[in-house]
C-alpha cells in the first residue's frame, strides 16, 4: 500500500528514488488554467520534458471562448505527444472552399463557430489512458477505463472499457465483458473518496470487480 498520495492540485506529484521531483509529470488541475478546459482530479500529463503550457500543448486549437470544451475525467492518463485536435480547428465543410476566410476578421466568422459548435464537446472519461502520440479528433468521447494505444487517431467514440488501435482508431478488445464493465461504471470508483481508493487498491490492482463492489464506501 502507498504510503502517501499527493493532493490533485500538486504540480509534480511523482517522487524519484533520489528524492527529486519528476520535473515533465504534473497534476493538470495544477497546470491547466482554461476557461474551455474542465479538469478531474489526479488527471496527469507526463511528458519527455517540462511543458510551460500544458493547455496550450495538449489542445492547441482551444481558444478562450471557443464554442467548444475539452474535458479530462479523473484519474485520466496522458503520455507524451497526445493531442487533442478540438472543434475550433475545423474549417469550414458547407461551401465549395474549405479555406476560413472569416478568421481574419472574426466579428464576422459567426458562421463557422455555429458548425463548429455543431460538433460538440471532446471529452475523455475517467481513468483512461492515452498512450504515446495518440489524437483524439474533435467532438470524440472516450469511456471510462478505455485504453487508447500509442500513435492512434480517435475518430470516433471510444466505449468504456475498450481498448483501442491504429488510425483510425479500432477497438482490439474489450478488458472486462458487458457485466462487469455495467458494474464498474456503477461503481464509479474515481468518485470516491482518496482513502476508499487506496484501501481498494489491491481490488483494482487485481481486476476483482467483486471484490471493489464490496469494498465501495
Amino acid at each position: 500500500m502507498p504510503q502517501r498520495f499527493p493532493a490533485p492540485e500538486t504540480r509534480n506529484p511523482v517522487i524519484l528514488p533520489d528524492g527529486t521531483a519528476h520535473a515533465a509529470t504534473a497534476f493538470l488541475q495544477a497546470v491547466i488554467d482554461h476557461p474551455n478546459i474542465e479538469v478531474g482530479r489526479y488527471a496527469y500529463y507526463s511528458p519527455l520534458s517540462p511543458v510551460a503550457d500544458a493547455a496550450g500543448e495538449l489542445a492547441p486549437y482551444l481558444f478562450p471562448g471557443a464554442p467548444e470544451r475539452l474535458v479530462i475525467g479523473c484519474f485520466a492518463q496522458l503520455a507524451h505527444g497526445v493531442r487533442f485536435i478540438t472543434a475550433s480547428s475545423n474549417h469550414p465543410r458547407r461551401g465549395i472552399s474549405s479555406y476560413p476566410f472569416r478568421i481574419f476578421d472574426m466579428l464576422s466568422a459567426g458562421a463557422y463557430m455555429a458548425e463548429n459548435a455543431a460538433t460538440g464537446d471532446t471529452v475523455i472519461g475517467p481513468d483512461v489512458w492515452l498512450g504515446f502520440g495518440a489524437m483524439v479528433l474533435p467532438g470524440v468521447t472516450i469511456g471510462a477505463g478505455a485504453i487508447v494505444g500509442a500513435g492512434a487517431v480517435v475518430a470516433h467514440d471510444v466505449p468504456p472499457y475498450a481498448v483501442v488501435a491504429g488510425n483510425p482508431a479500432q477497438v482490439v478488445r474489450m478488458r472486462f465483458g458487458a457485466p462487469e464493465v455495467a458494474r464498474l461504471m456503477d461503481l464509479a470508483w474515481w468518485d470516491w473518496p482518496v482513502e476508499a481508493i487506496r484501501a481498494a487498491l489491491p481490488a483494482l490492482e487485481a481486476g476483482d470487480v467483486a471484490e471493489l463492489a464490496r469494498l465501495a464506501p
